[in-house]
């Protein structure tokens, strides 16, 4: 495993990191997803991820007491605020009371006195950046939190946010975490650039996009019922005949230099230097071997072009 900074912070983070969305606390049965965790860790991911909606808490219930088993030092654990965690006007957002509450209950379910990153999930229109960014400066100074990102924010939403931060002295943000994957590229317009200008790392989240970019897929109607993107409910834009064609094609460019295609996909994220890591779930510990293989893999000049070839 290889590791990279967290944006411009001194932080550094496994290439290929663990996430929880839809998965632990999920569908996933908890014995696979603990040995899932287990074989991440083991495998050098120092890097975890999970948020509070993430099966209203259960996620977080499952991840914070497994990774309880090593030493506090060694992992990188981030969780996320914004979505409804209630049915009161205040259970959702990024309003100071909800910021408060949701992290103090996100370290309960955790069993943790901090989490490393917390994430902003989503932007608040109703909700003053200096109240959120205030909010979480003083999370920072009392130590339960080590360093604030964002999540699908736009650059404009990052760059004002930016402004605040240093007119008021508050803590400024390190990480966002977007989609991106050979299909979904549209942060390769604004946000790297604003990321490689301003200190920002990316953490992506599907990188396979939801199981396709393996190569799991033969045909837009045989998606599994019980899979990741059938119960997303993924439409034909997503996941189309036209891309499993791709996939097939990317499939041959893998087989030629000894990879999976999964592991292709993967080390084509990690050719941007503003990626800090690929954030990948995992149902079975198998899984997570596999795309742990990917840190480290090199992409010439020719593949790249091969690779652009296909994806047009």
């Amino acid at each position: 495993m290889e590791y990279r900074r967290l944006g411009a912070s001194g932080l550094k983070v496994s290439e290929i990191s663990l996430g929880s969305w839809l998965t632990y606390g999920g569908y996933v049965e908890q014995e696979n997803a603990v040995k899932a965790i287990q074989t991440a860790y083991d495998a050098g991911v120092n890097f975890f991820d999970t948020a509070n909606v993430y099966e209203r808490g259960a996620a977080e219930q499952l991840l914070g007491p497994t990774l309880k088993a090593y030493p506090r030092e060694s992992y990188v654990l981030a969780t996320k605020v914004y979505g409804n965690m209630g049915d009161g006007p205040n259970d959702s957002g990024l309003s100071r009371k909800h910021i408060m509450e949701q992290c103090h209950a996100s370290l309960k379910r955790l069993d943790t006195d901090y989490v490393d990153i917390y994430y902003c999930h989503r932007f608040s229109p109703d909700t003053p950046i200096e109240e959120t960014l205030r909010a979480l400066d003083d999370l920072v100074r009392q130590g339960k939190v080590l360093y604030v990102g964002v999540s699908q924010w736009t650059a404009a939403q990052m760059e004002a946010a930016l402004a605040v931060a240093d007119r008021y002295l508050l803590d400024r943000i390190v990480v966002n975490q977007p989609l991106y994957n050979m299909f979904e590229r549209e942060i390769e317009k604004e946000i790297i650039p604003l990321g490689e200008q301003k200190g920002i790392g990316q953490v992506v989240y599907s990188p396979l996009a939801q199981g396709l970019l393996t190569g799991k897929y033969s045909s837009a109607g045989a998606i599994p019922e019980n899979s990741r993107a059938a119960k997303l409910g993924w439409n034909e834009d997503k996941i189309s005949d036209v891309r499993i064609a791709k996939v097939q094609q990317l499939e041959k460019v893998a087989n030629e230099l000894g990879i999976k295609v999964g592991q292709l996909a993967l080390a084509w994220i990690l050719r941007q230097d503003n990626v800090s890591s690929a954030l990948v779930g995992a149902s079975r510990p198998e899984q997570v071997v596999q795309n742990v293989e990917a840190s480290g893999i090199t992409l010439s000049a020719d593949v790249l072009t091969q690779i652009e070839g296909i994806l047009a």
